[in-house]
């Protein structure tokens, strides 16, 4: 049996959007009967939610949409991840920049923008801040869909 596709979805605080997009990916790939090919993850940059389960406005979301929310509590990113995981995905530019230091750098070619598989450059709108759970929930798919058409195309699903 080949390797599982080891994904770690990253923000800054663990408690929205990466824990979004963790269950979003879950859920896309149990859908499509493709769960079996993949570990999916989720971390954050900063320390300041470690140990705290996803935000109420993600779980609301989430739940609206009959997206089963992954069991997660808040933990923080480190080098070891780098190391272990194929795909790193960070949630913005900021994610960006400090999931390259924590890494000391991407050596590897790890490191994506969520929204990049999207085809677009902008970052996934931070709910901490807008509010707006619906906006994220939009750019969590299209990018988590993107995602799964990146790998199809480079032949790994």
């Amino acid at each position: 049996m080949k390797d599982k596709i080891k994904v770690l979805m990253v923000c800054h605080g663990n408690i929205c959007r990466s824990t979004m997009a963790q269950s979003v990916l879950t859920h896309m790939v149990k859908e499509k009967h493709i769960d079996h090919l993949f570990e999916i993850e989720s971390a954050a940059t900063s320390r300041e939610e470690i140990g705290n389960p996803p935000h109420y406005g993600t779980v609301g979301k989430l739940r609206e949409v009959g997206i089963p929310v992954v069991p997660h509590r808040a933990i923080q990113m480190t080098k070891a991840d780098y190391d272990y995981y194929d795909y790193l995905i960070g949630m913005d530019t900021a994610n960006i920049r400090n999931m390259t230091r924590i890494a000391d750098g991407d050596s590897e070619d790890k490191i994506y923008k969520m929204l990049s598989f999207a085809g677009i450059g902008r970052d996934v709108a931070d709910p901490w801040y807008t509010g707006d759970f619906d906006e994220t929930y939009r750019d969590v798919v299209a990018g988590c869909e993107g995602f799964l058409e990146f790998l199809r195309n480079e032949g790994k699903l």
